[in-house]
């Protein structure tokens, strides 16, 4: 399906829980999240659903975000009902990466092809910083256990953020020698609880390029990333660019947060429900939901925070 500005709409990003096991100051509030009522948020059931109306109207990519969505204890079993949905041709998970030892040949075997792996640093201290929470060693040891399940690809989110991981930008991009797997650099977004970063974090993507003028332009993959490669890498590296660059007129997403919004814009506060809609009812709002989706996300900058009015837990990385 098609929006008022003749973009095809083709992929959904439905986050699956605003829970995670992390606390990452870019998305979450440090005391986490304030937990809602079960029958708040979606069943799997109404996920499922909501995955059949979609594709009945020309929605072929699927990703499965949070929150963190491992914590989720019917992941494996959600994911390969979404696998199994006629017309999704690809479901693809975005995770920090921690608890894949556990799971990642599950989710594998349930269908899932790609994963996004959230890395800011190989610094085990600010890791631990950045995360609150987390540890170094087992997101390497997830990133480790999803090369050896054997994803059809991999790739390594790293947010960008002036002082704190602008100085290891070569260490991260040599992942790319090490690994057969693409790392993808993100220019961090001003969202609702971002007061923390002053200006100075927010870099725009053309600092990686500078610091690695060895970088030679790859071959687009249809994805928002501006590709490159450094010589005798296995991987890419990628700059995504939402702020200083955005990508608005080649977007062709919509969001289901997992309290059954949906959202035509990351950074727009209109949401549409569908909890406890029938199937013609989730239909018909997500293909209001498209036609309602905006032309640019507007000015996004340290002075102009987002307007999602939602941190990212809330919405779906």
């Amino acid at each position: 399906m098609q929006d008022s500005f003749g973009r095809g709409i083709t992929y959904l990003r439905l986050s699956v829980t605003e829970l995670c096991n992390l606390r990452c100051r870019y998305c979450m509030p440090e005391e986490g999240v304030c937990k809602k009522r079960h029958e708040e948020m979606l069943t799997q059931e109404e996920m499922l659903q909501a995955v059949r109306a979609a594709a009945s109207l020309g929605i072929t990519k699927l990703r499965i975000t949070g929150g963190e969505p491992l914590v989720k204890p019917n992941i494996v079993e959600l994911c390969r009902g979404a696998a199994a949905t006629e017309g999704i041709r690809e479901v693809c998970l975005t995770t920090n990466g921690t608890l894949l030892p556990q799971l990642a040949v599950p989710l594998r075997e349930a269908g899932v092809k790609r994963l996004n792996i959230s890395l800011d640093t190989l610094d085990a201290e600010k890791y631990r910083r950045i995360t609150r929470l987390g540890s170094l060693e087992q997101a390497l040891a997830g990133i480790e256990a999803a090369l050896d399940a054997g994803f059809e690809k991999i790739k390594l989110n790293t947010v960008l953020i002036g002082g704190f991981n602008d100085d290891e930008i070569p260490q991260l991009a040599e992942l790319t020698r090490r690994w057969n797997l693409d790392l993808r650099f993100i220019e961090l977004m001003p969202m609702l609880d971002s007061d923390e970063f002053g200006p100075e974090a927010f870099l725009p993507y053309t600092v990686v390029t500078e610091k690695l003028p060895q970088l030679v332009p790859a071959a687009a993959d249809g994805g928002v990333a501006k590709l490159f490669r450094l010589p005798g890498a296995q991987g890419n590296v990628g700059l995504i660019s939402p702020v200083s660059a955005h990508f608005c007129a080649e977007c062709n997403r919509i969001r289901l947060t997992a309290d059954g919004k949906l959202k035509p814009c990351l950074h727009s506060s209109a949401e549409f429900p569908i909890k406890g809609l029938d199937y013609e009812g989730m239909r018909e709002q997500i293909k209001t939901a498209i036609l309602a989706k905006p032309q640019w996300h507007g000015a996004l900058d340290y002075s102009h925070h987002s307007q999602a009015k939602r941190n990212m837990n809330q919405i779906g990385g």
